[in-house]
């Protein structure tokens, strides 16, 4: 993770769709240094643990002033469709979704894309709530 004056990021994914932790998603991180017209440059990728948790990404480097985190969600959705259709109707149903989508394997998201502004020295906790037809995001602590 880091030390406790470094800049960090970790994050976590909750399926609404099912009330469970999302585990083995795939989330990439990139960071951009200065007034935000410099390039994006990757820093990190990992996925999310059984609890639906990334803990593990690098510190930031120094001078960075946004950072950028793409969770990979239609893989995630994908499998989810395929190992569990039943519970995926029915949180489709429940969504009053038309029928057409309830046959269709993934997400309408096939991924998700943060982009949030840090200040040196300081914990960035971003959790991603989740289901296959919208999100939320928050800092959470």
């Amino acid at each position: 993770m880091s030390d406790a004056t470094s800049t960090s990021v970790s994050t976590h994914i909750l399926d609404t769709s099912l009330g469970r932790p999302a585990a083995e998603v795939g989330v990439q991180l990139f960071v951009r240094r200065g007034d935000g017209q410099a390039a994006w440059a990757a820093h990190g990728a990992s996925k999310t643990d059984a609890d639906g948790r990334c803990k593990d990404f690098p510190a930031l480097p120094e001078g960075t002033t946004h950072v950028r985190l793409v969770f990979e969600t239609e893989p995630y959705f994908a499998e989810q469709h395929s190992t569990n259709p039943r519970s995926q109707r029915e949180a489709a149903e429940q969504q009053d979704a038309p029928r057409v989508r309830d046959s269709a394997p993934g997400s309408f998201f096939p991924e998700v894309t943060i982009v949030f502004a840090v200040d040196p020295g300081e914990h960035y906790h971003v959790p991603l709530l989740l289901n296959p037809f919208g999100y939320s995001v928050y800092r959470g602590s």
